[in-house]
């Protein structure tokens, strides 16, 4: 993923709740899905995540889907330490999966549209944050996540504004205000 593009990725490692910052993307929220009982595969692979040791951690998670492959929250994990270790198209995988499996979980709709949103697919990603949101209104990544996706596509509608009237003050100001919402280290559409 881009240095550059900050984004909310959900956790499933909440015992209690805890923050987790996964650079490049932001904050990890507190999850929903559901509680299994736990292993010590499951315990080891959460723990190894949380300290960056992710071809250990997908080793763990690994072995504890051997006996639980319908596990949301062991499933969820894999993709997350598939989208830490930049493996992006398995990461997806994972995630639209899970939208399948469990279509009321709103976490792996936000994960699989800060993918798309990588991949500079507004649109797809804004439609799986709505998805997300309709699955659990109260989700405050996916409103987050929606807000910042909103923001980037007025922006890229401005700058075509602006291609094709370069002289026009007021979206010229509309641009500067936009640009002004999008954290100065997320990606511009269109830019590398």
């Amino acid at each position: 993923m881009s240095p550059a593009l900050k984004w909310m990725l959900c956790s499933v490692l909440a015992a209690p709740a805890w923050m987790l910052f996964v650079p490049p993307l932001a904050r990890a929220q507190t999850t929903v899905l559901p509680a299994t009982k736990e292993n010590n595969d499951y315990q080891e692979a959460s723990v190894l995540f949380r300290n960056g040791q992710y071809d250990r951690a997908l080793q763990r998670i690994d072995a504890w889907l051997k006996t639980r492959p319908k596990d949301a929250r062991g499933r969820f994990l894999r993709g997350m330490i598939f989208a830490q270790q930049k493996k992006l198209d398995e990461a997806a995988r994972v995630y639209t999966d899970l939208t399948q499996d469990f279509p009321e979980l709103p976490e792996p709709y936000n994960n699989l549209a800060v993918i798309y949103a990588e991949r500079g697919e507004l649109d797809r990603a804004r439609s799986l944050l709505e998805s997300a949101l309709r699955a659990n209104a109260k989700f405050s990544a996916a409103h987050e996540n929606l807000g910042d996706i909103h923001a980037r596509l007025a922006a890229a509608s401005y700058e075509q504004a602006l291609k094709l009237d370069a002289g026009n003050k007021v979206v010229a100001a509309k641009l500067k205000a936009v640009n002004d919402l999008i954290p100065t280290h997320a990606a511009v559409p269109g830019k590398p």
